[in-house]
């Protein structure tokens, strides 16, 4: 039953950006071929359509009828976005895949059936995803359309959840620390390293050792390194050697470390 709910759902996305591209690729090869793509920007729009060999319109107005609209904008653009959607389609479930906007917005913008199709994976244009290691986070207003988004999940995924507003925003600030954060952290020791003349990529196997860690121990388990020793002198040195930016995130994580491994 819900394998043919996702066969037989017709379904168009607006947007063309990072996720809309992973996504729209992933529910191709999973055999659900979006009815169109809508974007603002006609470039980005007949770049993703071409991909799909599908229509592509950047008129709202001008998007086939379907029956699961999965919006993929911006989340300053999603509620202007969400009212024309809105207007176009009555009977429709219009989803959105943001981590941190509430279900809400669209209610809010008319909309008469409505959820969230949140998966929870970064993403990237010409970088592909494996669909089937993500975790995809739903929400509907109705059963019927849990049942529409768990269907079109499961074709892409078995770790699909069903998760409210307020949880999806949890999960979202736990994936900034996770991911944006980290990322971050590997811009500044590439940074620090490149004022030496030294390659980053000397650090790729720590890295992958790293994050292979915590498939099997917890965070807590696989802390290492200075602060988690107390090791003071090896601390006070690093944070002569920094200045700016570097030396006040290297003080303020190394602090939290320390206080951690005291509890």
């Amino acid at each position: 039953m819900l394998d043919s709910l996702a066969e037989n759902s017709r379904v168009v996305i607006a947007g063309a950006g990072n996720l809309a591209t992973s996504l729209c690729e992933a529910l191709c090869a999973a055999g659900v071929v979006p009815q169109a793509v809508w974007s603002r920007s006609e470039a980005s729009a007949s770049q993703l359509a071409a991909k799909l060999g599908c229509p592509h319109t950047t008129c709202i107005d001008s998007l086939p009828d379907a029956d699961i609209v999965i919006t993929a904008v911006s989340d300053d653009a999603l509620p202007t976005v969400a009212r024309k959607l809105a207007a176009r389609y009555g009977d429709a479930l219009l989803v959105h895949t943001a981590g941190s906007v509430p279900m809400s917005v669209w209610p809010e913008a008319g909309a008469c059936r409505y959820g969230v199709f949140y998966p929870m994976q970064t993403f990237s244009k010409g970088k592909s995803v494996d669909f089937s290691r993500v975790g995809i986070f739903v929400e509907a207003s109705d059963e019927d359309g849990f049942q529409q988004l768990e269907s079109l999940a499961r074709r892409l995924t078995q770790k699909v959840f069903r998760a409210t507003s307020a949880q999806r925003g949890y999960l979202h600030v736990a994936a900034v620390f996770s991911c944006n954060f980290v990322n971050a952290m590997y811009r500044m020791a590439a940074e620090v390293l490149d004022n030496r003349g030294l390659p980053f990529e000397a650090m790729l196997p720590l890295i992958d050792e790293t994050a292979a860690k915590v498939h099997h121990l917890s965070p807590d388990e696989a802390q290492t390194g200075p602060a988690a020793r107390g090791d003071k002198e090896i601390l006070a040195r690093h944070s002569a050697m920094l200045d700016g930016v570097h030396r006040d995130v290297y003080g303020l994580v190394s602090e939290y470390i320390s206080k951690k491994q005291k509890q």
